[in-house]
Protein backbone atom coordinates (compact mmCIF):
# COMPACT_ATOMS: atom_id res chain seq x y z
CA UNK A 1 0.00 0.00 0.00
CA UNK A 2 2.99 2.34 0.38
CA UNK A 3 3.02 5.08 -2.22
CA UNK A 4 -0.41 4.22 -3.64
CA UNK A 5 -2.10 7.37 -5.01
CA UNK A 6 -5.83 6.93 -4.40
CA UNK A 7 -6.72 10.34 -5.81
CA UNK A 8 -4.87 9.65 -9.06
CA UNK A 9 -6.72 6.37 -9.54
CA UNK A 10 -10.12 7.88 -8.76
CA UNK A 11 -9.67 10.59 -11.38
CA UNK A 12 -9.14 8.20 -14.30
CA UNK A 13 -12.54 6.78 -15.04
CA UNK A 14 -12.97 3.80 -17.39
CA UNK A 15 -9.26 3.03 -17.57
CA UNK A 16 -8.14 -0.39 -16.42
CA UNK A 17 -6.09 -0.06 -13.22
CA UNK A 18 -4.50 -2.55 -10.87
CA UNK A 19 -6.47 -2.10 -7.63
CA UNK A 20 -5.16 -3.44 -4.29
CA UNK A 21 -7.32 -6.34 -3.11
CA UNK A 22 -7.66 -4.89 0.39
CA UNK A 23 -9.17 -1.66 -0.99
CA UNK A 24 -12.17 -3.54 -2.40
CA UNK A 25 -15.50 -4.09 -0.61
CA UNK A 26 -18.53 -6.08 -1.83
CA UNK A 27 -21.55 -4.25 -3.24
CA UNK A 28 -23.65 -3.12 -0.30
CA UNK A 29 -26.77 -4.90 -1.54
CA UNK A 30 -25.17 -7.90 -3.21
CA UNK A 31 -27.74 -10.71 -3.23
CA UNK A 32 -26.13 -13.17 -5.63
CA UNK A 33 -24.46 -16.36 -4.44
CA UNK A 34 -20.69 -16.63 -4.79
CA UNK A 35 -19.14 -19.69 -6.42
CA UNK A 36 -18.44 -22.64 -4.14
CA UNK A 37 -16.84 -26.05 -4.43
CA UNK A 38 -15.49 -27.17 -7.80
CA UNK A 39 -16.54 -24.04 -9.64
CA UNK A 40 -14.64 -21.85 -7.18
CA UNK A 41 -11.62 -24.18 -7.24
CA UNK A 42 -11.53 -24.05 -11.05
CA UNK A 43 -11.51 -20.25 -11.03
CA UNK A 44 -8.74 -20.14 -8.42
CA UNK A 45 -6.65 -22.54 -10.52
CA UNK A 46 -7.28 -20.45 -13.65
CA UNK A 47 -6.16 -17.31 -11.80
CA UNK A 48 -3.01 -19.12 -10.61
CA UNK A 49 -2.16 -20.00 -14.20
CA UNK A 50 -3.38 -16.97 -16.15
CA UNK A 51 -4.17 -14.20 -13.70
CA UNK A 52 -7.49 -12.29 -13.84
CA UNK A 53 -8.20 -11.90 -17.55
CA UNK A 54 -11.40 -9.82 -17.37
CA UNK A 55 -11.31 -6.69 -15.20
CA UNK A 56 -13.84 -6.16 -12.46
CA UNK A 57 -15.98 -2.99 -12.37
CA UNK A 58 -16.03 -0.80 -9.25
CA UNK A 59 -17.05 2.62 -8.00
CA UNK A 60 -15.21 4.75 -5.40
CA UNK A 61 -16.69 5.18 -1.93
CA UNK A 62 -16.43 7.99 0.63
CA UNK A 63 -14.27 5.70 2.78
CA UNK A 64 -11.46 5.66 0.19
CA UNK A 65 -12.31 2.13 -0.88
CA UNK A 66 -13.89 0.69 -4.00
CA UNK A 67 -17.31 -0.96 -4.04
CA UNK A 68 -17.47 -3.93 -6.41
CA UNK A 69 -20.26 -3.80 -8.97
CA UNK A 70 -19.10 -6.62 -11.25
CA UNK A 71 -16.64 -9.36 -10.42
CA UNK A 72 -17.32 -10.54 -6.86
CA UNK A 73 -16.27 -14.09 -7.76
CA UNK A 74 -13.06 -12.90 -9.47
CA UNK A 75 -12.24 -10.77 -6.41
CA UNK A 76 -12.96 -13.59 -3.96
CA UNK A 77 -10.96 -16.15 -5.94
CA UNK A 78 -8.10 -13.69 -6.49
CA UNK A 79 -7.87 -13.25 -2.70
CA UNK A 80 -7.84 -17.01 -2.20
CA UNK A 81 -5.20 -17.31 -4.92
CA UNK A 82 -2.98 -14.90 -2.99
CA UNK A 83 -3.08 -11.96 -5.40
CA UNK A 84 -2.39 -8.49 -3.98
CA UNK A 85 -4.00 -6.53 -6.82
CA UNK A 86 -6.70 -7.13 -9.44
CA UNK A 87 -7.46 -5.28 -12.70
CA UNK A 88 -10.49 -3.05 -12.38
CA UNK A 89 -12.45 -0.39 -14.25
CA UNK A 90 -13.46 2.55 -12.07
CA UNK A 91 -16.91 4.08 -12.65
CA UNK A 92 -17.38 7.53 -11.16
CA UNK A 93 -20.55 9.50 -10.46
CA UNK A 94 -22.93 6.57 -10.79
CA UNK A 95 -26.34 6.87 -9.19
CA UNK A 96 -27.40 4.05 -6.87
CA UNK A 97 -29.93 2.97 -9.50
CA UNK A 98 -27.27 2.76 -12.20
CA UNK A 99 -24.97 0.82 -9.89
CA UNK A 100 -27.80 -1.63 -9.22
CA UNK A 101 -28.29 -2.22 -12.94
CA UNK A 102 -24.59 -2.98 -13.40
CA UNK A 103 -24.89 -5.64 -10.70
CA UNK A 104 -28.17 -7.14 -11.98
CA UNK A 105 -27.39 -7.11 -15.70
CA UNK A 106 -23.91 -8.57 -15.29
CA UNK A 107 -25.33 -11.53 -13.37
CA UNK A 108 -27.98 -12.05 -16.06
CA UNK A 109 -25.35 -12.03 -18.80
CA UNK A 110 -23.01 -14.37 -16.95
CA UNK A 111 -25.48 -16.83 -15.46
CA UNK A 112 -28.88 -16.42 -17.08
CA UNK A 113 -32.30 -15.86 -15.54
CA UNK A 114 -33.10 -19.51 -14.83
CA UNK A 115 -29.84 -20.04 -12.95
CA UNK A 116 -30.68 -17.36 -10.39
CA UNK A 117 -32.19 -18.10 -6.98
CA UNK A 118 -35.89 -17.32 -6.54
CA UNK A 119 -35.17 -14.11 -4.63
CA UNK A 120 -32.63 -13.10 -7.29
CA UNK A 121 -35.21 -13.59 -10.05
CA UNK A 122 -37.66 -11.58 -7.99
CA UNK A 123 -35.11 -8.79 -7.67
CA UNK A 124 -34.51 -8.74 -11.43
CA UNK A 125 -38.21 -8.55 -12.24
CA UNK A 126 -38.82 -5.88 -9.60
CA UNK A 127 -36.01 -3.77 -10.98
CA UNK A 128 -37.48 -3.98 -14.47
CA UNK A 129 -40.98 -3.15 -13.27
CA UNK A 130 -39.87 -0.17 -11.24
CA UNK A 131 -38.43 1.34 -14.44
CA UNK A 132 -35.76 3.17 -12.47
CA UNK A 133 -34.49 4.92 -15.55
CA UNK A 134 -34.94 4.96 -19.32
CA UNK A 135 -34.55 1.85 -21.43
CA UNK A 136 -31.98 3.80 -23.43
CA UNK A 137 -29.78 4.18 -20.35
CA UNK A 138 -30.14 0.49 -19.54
CA UNK A 139 -29.21 -0.42 -23.12
CA UNK A 140 -26.06 1.70 -22.84
CA UNK A 141 -25.03 -0.25 -19.73
CA UNK A 142 -25.88 -3.60 -21.33
CA UNK A 143 -23.80 -2.76 -24.42
CA UNK A 144 -20.89 -1.79 -22.18
CA UNK A 145 -21.16 -5.07 -20.28
CA UNK A 146 -21.33 -7.01 -23.54
CA UNK A 147 -18.14 -5.35 -24.76
CA UNK A 148 -16.45 -6.24 -21.46
CA UNK A 149 -17.64 -9.85 -21.64
CA UNK A 150 -16.32 -10.12 -25.20
CA UNK A 151 -12.82 -9.81 -23.82
CA UNK A 152 -13.07 -13.47 -22.81
CA UNK A 153 -12.62 -16.46 -25.10
CA UNK A 154 -16.19 -16.50 -26.48
CA UNK A 155 -16.75 -14.90 -29.85
CA UNK A 156 -18.80 -11.74 -30.19
CA UNK A 157 -21.47 -13.61 -32.12
CA UNK A 158 -21.77 -16.29 -29.42
CA UNK A 159 -22.00 -13.69 -26.65
CA UNK A 160 -24.57 -11.62 -28.56
CA UNK A 161 -26.71 -14.68 -29.23
CA UNK A 162 -26.56 -15.64 -25.55
CA UNK A 163 -27.44 -12.15 -24.47
CA UNK A 164 -30.29 -11.79 -26.93
CA UNK A 165 -31.88 -14.98 -25.60
CA UNK A 166 -31.52 -13.73 -22.04
CA UNK A 167 -32.81 -10.33 -22.97
CA UNK A 168 -35.86 -12.05 -24.40
CA UNK A 169 -36.33 -13.90 -21.12
CA UNK A 170 -35.92 -10.66 -19.23
CA UNK A 171 -38.48 -8.97 -21.49
CA UNK A 172 -41.09 -11.70 -21.58
CA UNK A 173 -39.73 -13.68 -18.59
CA UNK A 174 -40.66 -16.99 -20.15
CA UNK A 175 -43.14 -17.28 -17.29
CA UNK A 176 -46.87 -17.07 -16.87
CA UNK A 177 -48.31 -13.76 -15.73
CA UNK A 178 -49.26 -15.36 -12.41
CA UNK A 179 -45.69 -16.54 -11.81
CA UNK A 180 -44.32 -13.08 -12.62
CA UNK A 181 -46.83 -11.55 -10.21
CA UNK A 182 -45.77 -13.98 -7.47
CA UNK A 183 -42.08 -13.24 -7.97
CA UNK A 184 -42.76 -9.51 -7.74
CA UNK A 185 -44.40 -10.16 -4.37
CA UNK A 186 -41.43 -12.30 -3.20
CA UNK A 187 -39.17 -9.27 -3.69
CA UNK A 188 -41.18 -7.50 -0.99
CA UNK A 189 -40.27 -10.06 1.69
CA UNK A 190 -37.73 -9.33 4.40
CA UNK A 191 -34.31 -10.90 3.88
CA UNK A 192 -34.87 -13.76 6.30
CA UNK A 193 -38.10 -14.89 4.66
CA UNK A 194 -36.51 -14.55 1.20
CA UNK A 195 -33.78 -16.95 2.26
CA UNK A 196 -36.33 -19.48 3.45
CA UNK A 197 -38.06 -19.27 0.07
CA UNK A 198 -34.70 -19.74 -1.70
CA UNK A 199 -33.92 -22.75 0.48
CA UNK A 200 -37.34 -24.31 -0.18
CA UNK A 201 -38.38 -24.05 3.47
CA UNK A 202 -41.25 -21.72 2.60
CA UNK A 203 -43.19 -22.19 -0.64
CA UNK A 204 -43.51 -19.37 -3.15
CA UNK A 205 -47.26 -19.22 -2.56
CA UNK A 206 -46.80 -18.97 1.22
CA UNK A 207 -44.17 -16.29 0.63
CA UNK A 208 -46.62 -14.33 -1.47
CA UNK A 209 -49.15 -14.32 1.36
CA UNK A 210 -46.51 -13.20 3.87
CA UNK A 211 -45.37 -10.42 1.54
CA UNK A 212 -48.62 -8.55 2.21
CA UNK A 213 -47.66 -8.14 5.86
CA UNK A 214 -45.86 -4.97 6.85
CA UNK A 215 -42.07 -5.15 7.09
CA UNK A 216 -42.35 -4.98 10.88
CA UNK A 217 -44.80 -7.88 10.96
CA UNK A 218 -42.67 -9.94 8.56
CA UNK A 219 -39.69 -9.51 10.87
CA UNK A 220 -41.80 -10.64 13.83
CA UNK A 221 -42.90 -13.77 11.97
CA UNK A 222 -39.31 -14.53 10.96
CA UNK A 223 -37.92 -14.08 14.47
CA UNK A 224 -40.65 -16.13 16.12
CA UNK A 225 -40.31 -18.88 13.51
CA UNK A 226 -36.51 -19.04 13.86
CA UNK A 227 -35.00 -21.70 16.09
CA UNK A 228 -31.65 -19.89 16.43
CA UNK A 229 -29.62 -16.92 15.25
CA UNK A 230 -28.59 -18.83 12.11
CA UNK A 231 -32.15 -18.66 10.80
CA UNK A 232 -33.01 -22.35 11.14
CA UNK A 233 -36.76 -22.83 11.31
CA UNK A 234 -38.62 -23.51 14.54
CA UNK A 235 -42.09 -23.52 12.96
CA UNK A 236 -42.88 -24.45 9.38
CA UNK A 237 -45.12 -21.99 7.54
CA UNK A 238 -47.67 -23.50 5.18
CA UNK A 239 -49.65 -21.53 2.62
CA UNK A 240 -52.81 -21.82 4.71
CA UNK A 241 -51.02 -20.55 7.81
CA UNK A 242 -49.52 -17.67 5.85
CA UNK A 243 -52.99 -16.80 4.56
CA UNK A 244 -54.31 -16.78 8.12
CA UNK A 245 -51.53 -14.43 9.23
CA UNK A 246 -52.27 -12.15 6.29
CA UNK A 247 -56.00 -12.14 7.04
CA UNK A 248 -55.55 -11.50 10.76
CA UNK A 249 -52.68 -9.07 10.74
CA UNK A 250 -52.26 -7.32 7.40
CA UNK A 251 -53.63 -4.09 8.83
CA UNK A 252 -52.74 -4.41 12.49
CA UNK A 253 -49.47 -5.06 14.27
CA UNK A 254 -48.93 -8.72 15.09
CA UNK A 255 -48.75 -9.50 18.77
CA UNK A 256 -45.74 -11.74 19.32
CA UNK A 257 -47.72 -14.19 21.44
CA UNK A 258 -50.19 -14.75 18.60
CA UNK A 259 -47.66 -16.11 16.11
CA UNK A 260 -47.08 -19.51 17.80
CA UNK A 261 -50.85 -19.99 17.97
CA UNK A 262 -51.06 -19.76 14.20
CA UNK A 263 -47.83 -21.55 13.31
CA UNK A 264 -47.23 -23.91 16.18
CA UNK A 265 -49.92 -25.05 18.56
CA UNK A 266 -52.61 -25.54 15.92
CA UNK A 267 -50.34 -26.69 13.11
CA UNK A 268 -51.52 -30.30 13.25
CA UNK A 269 -55.15 -29.25 13.06
CA UNK A 270 -54.43 -27.01 10.12
CA UNK A 271 -52.74 -29.68 8.04
CA UNK A 272 -54.66 -30.77 4.98
CA UNK A 273 -55.00 -34.50 4.35
CA UNK A 274 -52.20 -35.71 2.08
CA UNK A 275 -53.06 -35.75 -1.59
CA UNK A 276 -52.22 -38.41 -4.13
CA UNK A 277 -49.24 -37.84 -6.40
CA UNK A 278 -48.79 -38.83 -10.02
CA UNK A 279 -45.33 -39.15 -11.57
CA UNK A 280 -44.57 -38.30 -15.17
CA UNK A 281 -41.94 -40.20 -17.11
CA UNK A 282 -38.66 -38.42 -17.68
CA UNK A 283 -39.32 -38.38 -21.42
CA UNK A 284 -42.68 -36.62 -21.09
CA UNK A 285 -41.37 -34.14 -18.53
CA UNK A 286 -38.36 -33.28 -20.68
CA UNK A 287 -40.51 -32.99 -23.81
CA UNK A 288 -43.06 -30.56 -22.35
CA UNK A 289 -41.78 -29.06 -19.10
CA UNK A 290 -37.97 -29.13 -19.07
CA UNK A 291 -37.52 -25.35 -19.34
CA UNK A 292 -40.43 -24.39 -17.05
CA UNK A 293 -40.68 -23.61 -13.37
CA UNK A 294 -42.53 -25.93 -10.96
CA UNK A 295 -45.28 -23.33 -10.49
CA UNK A 296 -45.78 -23.11 -14.26
CA UNK A 297 -45.96 -26.88 -14.66
CA UNK A 298 -48.74 -27.03 -12.06
CA UNK A 299 -50.70 -24.30 -13.83
CA UNK A 300 -50.39 -25.99 -17.23
CA UNK A 301 -51.43 -29.40 -15.87
CA UNK A 302 -54.42 -27.84 -14.11
CA UNK A 303 -55.57 -26.06 -17.28
CA UNK A 304 -55.05 -29.19 -19.39
CA UNK A 305 -57.15 -31.26 -16.96
CA UNK A 306 -59.91 -28.66 -16.98
CA UNK A 307 -60.04 -28.76 -20.78
CA UNK A 308 -59.97 -32.58 -20.84
CA UNK A 309 -62.80 -33.10 -18.36
CA UNK A 310 -64.88 -30.37 -20.00
CA UNK A 311 -64.56 -32.00 -23.41
CA UNK A 312 -64.95 -35.64 -22.30
CA UNK A 313 -67.39 -35.38 -19.39
CA UNK A 314 -68.89 -31.93 -19.85
CA UNK A 315 -67.69 -30.94 -16.39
Amino acid sequence: MTGFNFGMMMSQENQIKQIPIDMLVPYHNHQFTLYEGERMDDMIESIHQNGVLTPIVVRPTKENTYEILIGHNRWNCAKLAGLETIPGIIKENLSDEEAEVYVIESNLIQRGFNDLKISERAKVLALRYEDMFSQGKRNDIINELMALENSSSDTKEEKQENHNSREQIAKEYGLSRNTVARLLRIDKLCDGLKKWVDDGLVSIRAGVELSYLSEENQEKVFKMSSADTDGNMRFSISESQAKELRTLYSNDSIQTMEIPKVLGENSEKKKNPPGKSVKLSKEIYKKYFDSLEKEEVSEIVEKALEMYFKQVYGM
